[in-house]
């Protein structure tokens, strides 16, 4: 007997077979704020692991009261998709062994790929970003810092217009084929601004002719009866796609990189 064929990340036979496969439950992620278990899914001779996000194990937001976070987790996936990015793991909604909930592909990431650093400095070495200074302990501060990586500022651009509110560096995940993908993205699409993220770094600099291009694209994707609409449509209400499309217009508008607007905390807690 063959072992089961292995499904690459981005992969859309990987997306169909999350969404089709017979899911087995394998163990629970425990650092998980809500329910998330560790699965398997397979079907005709294909497998892939994968985390499953039931909506009977989420926990309820005051300030996200619209919808799921399952559904929110899939729209940020079809919006990374729509830019040809790739830069969210294959999700689906579907239903699984404790009902509906979300089921995306599992990534192994690289650990030695430094991403986010801590120094004692007042300006980023060449090859990083400043994000800000954090205290370390009580008197003393470091220059919190990313890395300068396209693939980074790219994820950047994709938090904007999702309205990513807890971007943490738990939430990369850098591979060894090079891909990088952001994962967790319940807390996104509201329709007020609360962009929350580590990747500051490119804060009111120009966006690149890459970025433009992209954001033209999901420009009409979004427009009326568009595709990307029309799917984020099943999975958010129509204020939130409406706000989508408003970010999408804002940051044409700009030709800029966002800034902390100021009135919130811009950094998540943790930043890890």
């Amino acid at each position: 007997m063959s072992a089961p064929e292995r499904i690459p990340p981005r992969s859309v036979t990987g997306a169909a077979l999350l969404a089709e496969g017979e899911l087995t439950v394998r163990g629970r992620i425990r650092d998980a704020s809500n329910a998330a278990l560790y699965c398997t899914v397979a079907h005709d001779g294909r497998e892939a692991t994968c985390v499953y996000k039931p909506v009977a194990g989420e926990r309820p937001l005051w300030d996200f009261p619209d919808g799921i976070l399952a559904e929110r987790e899939v729209a940020a996936y079809e919006v990374s998709e729509a830019t040809g990015w790739g830069l969210v793991p294959p999700t689906v909604l579907r239903e699984g062994p404790y009902g509906e909930g979300m089921v995306q592909l599992w990534i192994e990431a690289t650990p030695e790929a430094e991403l986010l650093a801590l120094v004692d400095a007042e300006e980023p070495e060449p090859g990083w970003k400043a994000i800000g200074f954090a205290e370390v302990e009580e008197g003393r501060t470091a220059l919190l810092v990313h890395a300068d990586d396209e693939r980074l500022r790219r994820l950047a651009v994709l938090d904007a217009v999702i309205n990513n509110a807890d971007r943490k560096g738990g939430h990369l995940l850098p591979t060894a084929d090079g891909p990088l993908y952001g994962i967790d993205h319940g807390v996104t699409f509201h329709v007020e601004n609360k962009l929350r993220t580590l990747l500051w770094g490119w804060a009111g600099e120009p966006l690149t002719a890459e970025a433009v291009g992209v954001l033209e694209g999901l420009r009409n994707a979004l427009s009326d009866g568009g595709e990307l609409a029309l799917r984020l449509a099943r999975l958010l209400t129509a204020a939130e796609v409406e706000a989508t499309r408003a970010r999408v217009e804002a940051l044409l508008a700009s030709g800029k990189h966002p800034e902390p607007s100021g009135e919130w905390p811009a950094i998540p807690w943790p930043p890890v």
